[in-house]
């Protein structure tokens, strides 16, 4: 389903994969719709440090603080497990909820990813979000695209990794 089917779409997924700026997008669109004095909150992704031979840490920064949330494990060299710390996510999961309790015009969730794959993550605030009118946007890569079509049920306006594209969804949500 792409935005133009249908106006009343309550969330965006962009289908991103390495290399696809989506963070990007995420803070260019937030701080337009600042700038109009409406309320975005949530969470965008950030690459931390990366210990030598290891993969970069992922902190999710909250965009109406700043304060960043540590989401990965350090495993070690060669460790092949999952990163994702599930304390992290638990964290993370609380600032977006608190975030919505406070009222949102736009709630960003930075990808939709293992952890909301398997049921849990930030797929509740997502969820709750999406419950009380409040749109939603977020990113998927593709081994997790099936789990979030599962989630949204076809009802979300997948979107190009692109600024105007996404302010053109909202526009379109009547927020």
């Amino acid at each position: 389903m792409t935005a133009t089917d249908s106006p009343a779409l309550r969330m965006a997924v962009i289908l991103v994969d390495r290399g696809i700026p989506a963070d990007t997008v995420f803070d260019r669109v937030a701080a337009r719709l600042r700038a109009q004095g409406l309320r975005v909150g949530g969470l965008v992704q950030r690459e931390g440090p990366a210990p030598e031979g290891c993969c970069a840490a992922m902190d999710l920064e909250e965009l109406d603080s700043g304060r960043l949330i540590r989401i990965s494990q350090d495993l070690g060299p060669g460790a092949r497990g999952c990163r994702l710390d599930p304390r992290g996510l638990a964290e993370a999961a609380i600032a977006a909820e608190t975030a919505l309790a406070r009222g949102l015009d736009l709630l960003v969730i930075n990808r939709f990813g293992k952890g909301e794959a398997d049921g849990g993550g930030l797929r509740a605030v997502m969820a709750a979000a999406l419950d009380a009118g409040v749109p939603v946007l977020t990113a998927v890569r593709p081994p997790y695209a099936e789990a979030c079509t599962a989630f949204h049920g076809g009802m979300a306006a997948e979107l190009p990794a692109d600024e105007a594209a996404v302010l053109a969804w909202f526009a379109e949500t009547g927020s």
